[in-house]
């Protein structure tokens, strides 16, 4: 198991259980764990009421406790022991309520009797619990009394925003959301690898393209960060990924941007089939988070996702068993790391390679072709013929990325050869 595997995961408990929503403290102390660690974060806000588009930002939400008190005084339903018990943005509450009239108010799942739900109504005032189905139909008849200390106010929407700069201004845009409290792979496992991304980014010297991150909430977060961006944005960003579910070690699955062929797409399908080829190809009819916001009509940016089991796809999703044990593990949180730093490392170096010599070079000359020709390695020689094969379609219209999925071999070797024909001036980088 790798060691950052584990620093992943650690990072991944350290923030699990903060009651994160599209605004408030749990978005706030999430932000500042990052920052501890990515030190050139910079937290930003949204001022509640702002328009943002067809939207409005929505007022703050801040709970002290909720919980209900059964017939025998037992306590149920405690915010404080899970967030997900209570309705994401309720409204507050104090009554006594008939276990009739509770129900309405109650979300379990009959086909995952074990589960807690996770059940938000962010722009209609409502207010619920959400319990497994076992301890609902547990539930006697009697008087129930109903506790939910919230507020509702104008305030602010918070996100963290870093631009590490590459050598061209042009930039890589990664996005991932902090809105979902207390589920491991579809909100803690983007948070934590995105995380690590960038520390590994600020790591290094030499890169292209400059990093854009976000730290985001879903939906609401992506559309007011384009209303404020969007001519940047369309004009700089040549690539990203949303990064969203990449902790469980089930599989790995690819959801395309509406175009479905950008350098994005080109890379994360080149890294997966050498990761594990037997990867979960979807359509961009399968979206479903904030790619559908950056990829809109009129936006229109190279933005798909690199998964581990994708949202929606998994028994667990949305419900208390999406947790750091039976779901997330540092095993599938370093393979999602893995992936997403591969596919980026591919776009920042991906150039378009120029053979400098008319016909084949003499390649006995560079010391890259023995002297000694009979059959048994004249042709079979698997080296040499991959750098003839590489030099055939170094004609200034194929990418590295294109030669190495014609020639079916992993970009990095390809790269690597290269990198030895360039030294050696027979190969260069169209500019």
């Amino acid at each position: 198991m790798s060691d950052l595997g584990k620093e992943i995961y650690q990072f991944s408990k350290d923030i699990f259980y903060l009651n994160r929503s599209l605004t408030g403290e749990g978005v706030r102390e999430t932000l500042n764990l990052i920052s501890k660690k990515v030190e050139n974060l910079k937290l930003k806000n949204f001022k509640s009421g702002d328009k943002v588009f067809d939207w409005k930002i929505p007022y703050e939400w801040k709970v002290d406790e909720a919980y209900i008190l059964c017939p025998n005084k037992k306590k149920i339903c405690d915010f404080k022991n899970n967030n997900l018990h209570l309705v994401g943005y309720s409204t507050p509450q104090n009554k006594i309520l008939s276990l009739e009239d509770l129900q309405k108010n109650l979300f379990s799942l009959p086909n995952q009797p074990n589960a807690v739900p996770y059940v938000t109504s962010y722009y209609e005032k409502n207010w619920g619990f959400c319990i497994t189905h076992n301890q609902r139909k547990k539930l006697k008849k009697g008087n129930y009394k109903i506790v939910i200390k919230s507020k509702h106010f104008k305030g602010l929407m918070n996100y963290g925003e870093v631009l590490i700069p590459g050598n061209l201004r042009k930039e890589i845009f990664l996005s991932t959301y902090v809105c979902h409290p207390s589920m491991a792979n579809n909100e803690v496992s983007g948070l934590s690898v995105l995380t690590f991304i960038a520390m590994w980014l600020n790591q290094q010297r030499d890169l292209k393209y400059s990093y854009r991150i976000v730290f985001i909430p879903e939906t609401i977060g992506s559309i007011a960060y384009l209303n404020k961006n969007i001519k940047k944005m369309k004009k700089n960003i040549i690539a990203g990924y949303n990064i969203s579910c990449v902790g469980d070690n089930r599989t790995y699955s690819f959801l395309p941007s509406r175009d479905g062929n950008t350098i994005s797409d080109n890379a994360a399908k080149h890294v997966l089939k050498w990761i594990y080829p037997k990867y979960k190809n979807y359509t961009w009819l399968d979206r479903g988070s904030d790619e559908r916001q950056y990829c809109a009509p009129g936006v229109d940016l190279p933005i798909s996702s690199i998964m581990r089991s994708k949202y929606g796809e998994y028994p667990e999703y949305h419900t208390s068993l999406d947790n750091l044990k039976k779901v997330v593990n540092p095993k599938g949180l370093y393979g999602g790391y893995i992936a997403i730093k591969k596919a980026i490392s591919i776009i920042d170096k991906n150039i378009v390679p120029i053979n400098l010599k008319i016909c084949e070079p003499f390649m006995t000359k560079y010391k890259l072709y023995k002297t000694l020709s009979f059959k048994k390695n004249n042709g079979n020689n698997i080296t040499n013929k991959i750098i003839m094969d590489i030099i055939t379609y170094s004609d200034g219209k194929n990418s590295l990325l294109e030669i190495s999925d014609k020639l079916g071999k992993p970009f990095e070797d390809i790269h690597n050869i290269f990198k030895i024909l360039k030294i050696k001036n027979i190969l260069t980088k169209k500019a």
